[in-house]
């Protein structure tokens, strides 16, 4: 299947959008955008890869882990492991 024209670059614009996102988010400590407005984007990037293997750029939240953290944060040991949920958001989903 070819990816049309107006996928490939709406794929690409979220991954610019989830870009500067994080950037504010995990470098400036100035989120612009709530937690499940991100998540929705995350959801939306994840669909059109799923929809159009073809086109994931490694540049896609998808395909990387983590990004710049604020250096002003002490690293800490904690007592239990603290283990993501992966974007659950309500006990239907846990």
């Amino acid at each position: 299947m070819t990816t049309n024209n107006h996928t490939y670059k709406h794929y690409h614009a979220l991954i610019r959008k989830i870009h500067e996102y994080d950037h504010h988010y995990y470098v400036l400590d100035e989120p612009l955008i709530p937690d499940a407005d991100y998540d929705a984007i995350v959801r939306e990037i994840k669909a059109i890869e799923t929809a159009e293997p073809s086109i994931v750029a490694p540049s896609s939240p998808t395909q990387r882990v983590g990004g710049g953290l604020l250096t002003q944060f002490e690293s800490i040991e904690h007592a239990q492991p603290m283990l993501s949920l992966d974007n659950v958001f309500n006990e239907e989903e846990l």
